[in-house]
C-alpha cells in the first residue's frame, strides 16, 4: 500500500494523554460563542474518534472538553451574561457522560501501555542493535494520540484514491443510517431538540427559571467534576459519582441526534500485539486480568442525548441503504497528520474536492457580476483521523464590494448539526481584488481556527491571478497577533509579515480527484 508506515511508536499513557489534553491556549478575549462551538466540535470528533475505537484520541478530546467546561468557561468575563448561561449550562449537563466515558476508556489505554513497556524491555537490546533511526513522522506519532502506537498509518499524499472511496462508502453509510432513524418516526425538529441539547436553543426562553437553583446546581457539578478530574480516575468522589448516571453496561449506547443507532464509521488501527513478532498483527495483546471488552456501542451517545429513547429494532435482510448503514467497519489503518503548525502540532490531513471552487463560482456568479462576495462554509466528516470536505452551505449574509457578513448564524449550526457536519472552514470571493487574506478575513478565520486548528480559508479572485487560494493563520505568530489585535478599524494592518499562509502547497490539505460533494444554499 503506496505511503503506509508500520508504526512502532509507543503508545501514549493516560499521565501523558491529560496532559496533552490541558494544555490548550485560552484566551478570554475570544467570544464566547465560539468557546460553546469548540465544546460541541470536541464531543462531535469525540464521538467518531470513540467509535472508530481510537481510545486515544477519544480520552484526549473528551478530557479538553472536561477541562474547557470546569476550569475555562466560568472564568470568560462574559460568562454570567444572561446569553451564555443557557449555552454554558448545557455544556456543564453532559459532563457526567464525558467522565464516565473516560473511566471506561482509561482500563483499556493503560492496558495497552502495559503490554507496550512489558514486551519493550523485553526487546530492547535487540532495537538498539537494528540501530534504527527515527524520522519526523515517527517522532510526532508518539505525542500524537491519534496515531500513537498504531500498527499501519497512510500518507494522505499517496492515498488519495482510497482516501476518496472509503470516504464515499463511509458517508453513505452515515446518510443510511439517518435516514433509518427517522424513518423510525422521530421527527427532525425532535431530532435536533436532542442531539443539541439545548446548546443552541433559545437562550432567552429559558432565562425565567430560577437562575440562582441553576447556578447552585451547576457550580456544585462544576466543583464535583474538578475534584473527579484532579483525582487519580481511579477514586470517584461520592460528589463525583451523584454526577453519574447508572447504566447497565460500562460504556453508553450511540444516539446519533434523537434515535439510538450505531453511528457507522471505520474501525481504528488494530493495536500491535506486543508478545508477536513486528510482521504479525493481533486484534489487541494478550495481557492477564485485561479487563473484558465492552459491547461494541459508543460511550459518547449521551454527549448529545441524556435521555435515550427506543432503539430501533434492526432490519434483518432489508434494502441495500440499510444493510450499508449496518455493515461492520473494514478499515484498519490510520491516516497520520500531513503537515505542522509552526509550534510542532500535528495537522490532520483535510481532503478538498478539485471542482468544489467552480461549482462554487457558478452560485457567486450573480453577486461576482455586481462586484459583491459571497462566502459559504466549508462543511465535511472526519474518518479515520482525516477530514473529508463533503458540501459548501451558502448561509444568508450580507454583502458588499469587500466584505460578506453572515446572517442568522444560528440555521447555519442547526442544519450543520441536523446533518452530523463539522465545520471545516469557509470559502470566499474578491470580485475585483487579487488572491490575498485581508485585515478582515484574517479576524474572520480565527474564528473557525479557533474551533479547529485544521479549519482552512479558500479565497476565489477569478479576476486575478493566482485566482484561488487555501490559507491558515500561522500558529504561532499569526493566530496569536490577530487574538491580540484591538484595533477598531474595519481594515487595518498588522506588524507581523508571516501572519498566514498556505495550507496546499505544501501544508495539509490535499485536493482529491472524484471526491462528491454538493453545494446547499441557504439564502432567501
Amino acid at each position: 500500500m503506496a505511503g503506509s508506515s508500520f508504526q512502532v511508536s509507543k503508545p501514549m499513557s493516560v499521565k501523558e494523554i491529560s496532559a496533552k489534553a490541558q494544555d490548550f491556549d485560552f484566551n478570554p478575549f475570544i467570544a464566547m460563542k465560539y468557546w460553546l462551538r469548540t465544546a460541541e466540535t470536541l464531543l462531535r470528533e469525540a464521538q467518531i474518534y470513540e467509535q472508530e475505537e481510537n481510545d486515544q484520541q477519544a480520552y484526549l478530546l473528551l478530557m479538553r472538553y472536561a477541562t474547557l467546561v470546569t476550569e475555562k468557561l466560568p472564568l470568560h468575563p462574559s460568562a454570567r451574561e444572561p446569553e451564555n448561561r443557557q449555552g454554558i449550562k448545557a455544556t456543564t449537563k453532559r459532563l457526567p457522560v464525558v467522565l464516565d466515558t473516560l473511566e471506561v476508556l482509561k482500563p483499556r489505554i493503560n492496558a495497552r501501555y502495559a503490554a507496550w513497556e512489558k514486551n519493550m524491555e523485553r526487546r530492547r537490546e535487540a532495537s538498539i542493535l537494528l540501530g534504527h533511526e527515527r524520522s519526523r513522522s515517527d517522532l510526532a506519532a508518539s505525542s500524537d494520540p491519534a496515531v500513537a502506537g498504531n500498527t499501519t498509518t497512510l500518507a494522505a499524499a499517496e492515498n488519495s484514491q482510497l482516501a476518496v472511496k472509503l470516504a464515499h462508502k463511509e458517508i453513505r453509510r452515515r446518510d443510511a443510517a439517518r435516514k433509518a432513524t427517522r424513518q423510525a418516526g422521530v421527527s427532525e425538529q425532535e431530532e435536533q431538540e436532542r442531539r443539541t441539547a439545548g446548546l443552541w436553543d433559545d437562550w432567552e426562553a429559558a432565562l425565567s427559571k430560577d437562575r440562582s437553583k441553576e447556578e447552585d446546581e451547576m457550580q456544585r457539578n462544576m466543583e464535583a467534576t474538578r475534584r473527579r478530574m484532579d483525582g487519580t480516575h481511579d477514586i470517584v468522589p461520592d460528589g463525583a459519582r451523584k454526577l453519574s448516571r447508572p447504566r447497565p453496561a460500562p460504556i453508553m449506547p450511540l444516539k446519533n441526534g434523537s434515535s439510538e443507532y450505531r453511528y457507522p464509521s471505520v474501525t481504528r488501527s488494530q493495536p500491535l500485539s506486543y508478545e508477536e513478532s513486528f510482521d504479525s498483527r493481533s486484534s489487541s495483546p494478550t495481557i492477564p486480568n485485561l479487563p473484558p471488552k465492552p459491547p461494541k456501542e459508543s460511550a459518547s451517545a449521551a454527549l448529545y442525548e441524556l435521555q435515550p429513547p427506543p432503539v430501533p429494532e434492526k432490519a434483518t435482510p432489508g434494502p441495500p441503504s440499510l444493510d450499508m448503514a449496518n455493515a461492520p467497519p473494514q478499515s484498519n489503518f490510520t491516516f497520520r497528520p500531513s503537515a505542522y503548525l509552526e509550534s510542532g502540532e500535528p495537522l490532520r490531513t483535510v481532503f478538498l474536492p478539485p471542482t468544489l471552487r467552480t461549482e462554487f463560482l457558478k452560485h457567486a456568479a450573480p453577486n461576482t457580476r455586481n462586484n459583491l462576495e459571497t462566502c459559504g462554509m466549508l462543511c465535511g466528516t472526519l474518518i479515520s483521523n482525516a477530514l473529508f470536505i463533503q458540501r459548501v452551505v451558502i448561509p444568508e449574509q450580507k454583502s458588499t464590494s469587500d466584505t460578506c457578513e453572515t446572517v442568522n448564524e444560528n440555521s447555519l449550526f442547526e442544519y450543520c448539526s441536523k446533518e452530523d457536519l463539522l465545520l471545516l472552514g469557509w470559502i470566499h470571493t474578491h470580485p475585483t481584488q487579487s488572491c490575498f487574506m485581508s485585515s478582515v478575513d484574517l479576524h474572520t478565520h480565527f474564528g473557525y481556527q479557533t474551533m479547529m486548528n485544521e479549519s482552512i480559508a479558500i479565497v476565489c479572485a477569478p479576476s486575478k491571478n493566482p485566482s484561488w487560494g487555501v490559507f491558515r493563520l500561522t500558529d504561532p505568530p499569526g493566530k496569536q497577533a490577530i487574538a491580540q489585535c484591538r484595533q477598531s478599524s474595519l481594515f487595518h494592518p498588522h506588524a507581523e509579515t508571516n501572519i498566514y499562509t498556505d495550507a496546499l502547497r505544501p501544508g495539509h490539505v490535499f485536493e482529491a480527484e472524484g471526491l462528491e460533494f454538493s453545494i446547499v444554499d441557504l439564502r432567501p
